[in-house]
């Protein structure tokens, strides 16, 4: 396996409050603020399909991520204001668009006629997540994998986008940067490189077991449902 050098330097300005933080805390000031990272990292002719990259805040994430995938490291998406979702991906087909919507997790053609702007923050997420998926390149590593969602919808959305990737659905290779840990259950990584302390597993993990309780309701029922109807035809037409 390769190992990757990065290095993160930067100037340190002289000032009264920065000399005040210094003797407050004790720090002690250079010229310079200077940390490399050096870490084991699969190599990209190797055969794996989805991979991570965990750790706290400041511990090298990004800086990893970009020395090793360069321009397939997805950091944010632009959208028009003045567009639906669903003319934000250019000259794909819709098909193709709303598969990938749908193997997402946003499985809401209602949404999907809707400005970005007026989403909510987890169908933001699973936007982006789409539209990172629908880029050039035939890999994308996602920062801020789950971030700014819930971590319901970042279980849900990690174990839709592992589907749609084991599955063939998404023929990409997908490696999640994230400081969250438990979404690693739900997108069963072939390999985790945990950058709080520098080391690469490899093997798959195990999702865990979900537990579904069917039972028989009136029809009155049928009111709570009747706003998501439009699943029936994602389901007839193929899209999940």
């Amino acid at each position: 396996m390769p190992t990757v050098s990065a290095v993160v330097d930067c100037p340190v300005r002289d000032s009264f409050r920065v000399r005040q933080v210094a003797g407050m805390f004790d720090l002690r000031l250079a010229a310079r603020s200077r940390r490399e990272f050096r870490v084991e990292v699969p190599a990209l002719n190797d055969d794996w399909r989805i991979g991570a990259i965990v750790g706290p805040s400041g511990s090298g994430k990004t800086t990893i991520a970009r020395k090793v995938f360069g321009d397939g490291l997805h950091v944010n998406s632009t959208w028009p204001s003045d567009a639906a979702v669903v003319d934000a991906f250019g000259d794909l087909p819709i098909k193709t668009i709303a598969q990938t919507l749908t193997a997402v997790g946003f499985s809401s053609p209602p949404s999907w006629v809707k400005p970005y702007s007026v989403l909510s923050t987890g169908e933001k997420f699973r936007c982006d997540l789409a539209k990172a998926l629908l880029g050039p390149g035939r890999l994308v590593a996602f920062d801020e994998f789950t971030s700014v969602v819930d971590r319901t919808v970042a279980r849900i959305g990690s174990a839709a986008v592992a589907k749609a990737i084991r599955s063939g659905s998404v023929s990409k290779r997908f490696v999640a940067v994230t400081c969250h840990y438990d979404v690693l259950d739900w997108l069963c990584p072939d390999w985790v490189l945990d950058m709080a302390t520098c080391l690469l597993a490899r093997g798959r993990l195990q999702r865990p077991g979900i537990t579904l309780e069917i039972i028989r309701c009136e029809r009155s029922a049928w009111r709570i449902f009747v706003p998501h109807h439009y699943l029936w035809c994602l389901a007839i037409i193929g899209c999940n």
